[in-house]
């Protein structure tokens, strides 16, 4: 009877492990897809600012919606992709909740950087550092968690309800 209850704690304990690891490893592939969508953003956030004479909120704005294009297009398809467990939301829900995170997202962006640009820095031409430090706190805070869990959820049996 011992060596049945050491055996099914081993089991218990390496799905643990794998479950850990199947998590970090969508972490750093949700990383890497915001890390592209960001990079993008923020190259346009600068073209459009510095080059082309445009308010940087506005530069902001602009950014961020292709920077979440790209974003969402590669945490669809790669990021948050199982072969074993499907969707628990249609693609058209997906980008309503998609859209949602992104707007909302990038009103605590803006807000962000305008309040550390105005009250930190107390100079716009250091926009692009609030920006960075807007974006660290919204991504770590919120934006990761909102994809994961609300917009990209997976059924987790056979019977989840789509609704849900």
């Amino acid at each position: 009877m011992k060596k049945t209850n050491r055996k099914n704690k081993n089991e218990n304990c390496m799905e643990n492990n794998n479950s850990i690891i199947t998590k970090a490893q969508i972490f750093v592939k949700a990383q890497f897809s915001a890390f592209l969508g960001a990079t993008s953003d923020y190259l346009i956030m600068i073209l459009l600012t510095e080059f082309l004479g445009v308010y940087y909120m506005v530069s902001i704005t602009i950014g961020c919606v292709v920077g979440s294009v790209i974003n969402f297009s590669i945490n669809k398809l790669w990021a948050f992709r199982s072969k074993d467990l499907a969707y628990r939301r249609s693609l058209i829900q997906q980008l309503w909740r998609f859209g949602f995170v992104v707007v909302s997202g990038i009103l605590l962006k803006l807000s962000g950087t305008w309040l550390i640009t105005t009250f930190v820095f107390e100079n716009e031409s250091y926009y692009w550092i609030s920006r960075l430090i807007a974006d660290g706190i919204v991504s770590a805070c919120y934006t990761f968690t909102m994809q994961h869990y609300w917009v990209f959820a997976k059924n987790t049996t056979e019977y989840d309800d789509e609704s849900a």
